[in-house]
């Protein structure tokens, strides 16, 4: 059984409203790095908008956590790497990274590492659309968050965007 939590539409205008406010409170000029996958898609689409809102085209890329994993060992004999693009030097840059579902906290602190192997940037500040506050296993927080939900432990907070999965929704089912 399914829950959906977020429409296509309540996606796009989560998406407008935290793109106008991180153009408020950090400038224009900002760079938007997302985390694979749908975190990257939903990047993707922020820099679009700031881009069109601003008449600017700000720096974008995009990153393949799972060699900073923490449970790397825990992956397997052969986990698949796609690689990140992050064709610009995030040094002295204000970064707005991004996720779909912030969970643990772990993709998070794994991407933030892997960021400042690039460069140190100036800032980096974390925009999320779904938050699950407590399934937290680290001090991370959002900084732009779409919605809050508490979801158990058995239970998965499915984002689904049309570019990889045909529908565009937020669903929490259980674990089968």
């Amino acid at each position: 059984m399914e829950n959906k939590i977020l429409s296509a539409p309540e996606i796009k205008k989560i998406l407008d409203k935290l793109s106008d406010l991180a153009i408020k409170e950090l400038g224009k000029d900002i760079a938007v790095i997302g985390i694979k996958r749908r975190g990257a898609i939903l990047a993707e689409r922020i820099k679009k908008i700031i881009d069109r809102k601003n008449a600017v085209n700000i720096d974008y890329g995009s990153l393949d956590i799972t060699l900073y994993r923490d449970d790397f060992s825990d992956i397997g004999s052969g986990p698949i790497v796609s690689g990140s693009e992050l064709l610009f030097d995030p040094e002295d840059k204000k970064i707005l990274l991004v996720d779909d579902v912030l969970y643990t906290g772990r993709t998070v602190r794994a991407a933030v590492d892997q960021i400042i192997d690039y460069g140190r940037p100036k800032i980096i500040r974390l925009f999320v659309l779904v938050d699950r506050p407590n399934c937290r296993e680290l001090p991370i927080q959002a900084d732009y968050l779409g919605i809050k939900i508490i979801a158990g432990k058995k239970q998965i907070v499915d984002v689904r965007l049309k570019e990889v999965d045909r529908v565009e929704e937020v669903v929490v089912k259980e674990k089968t």
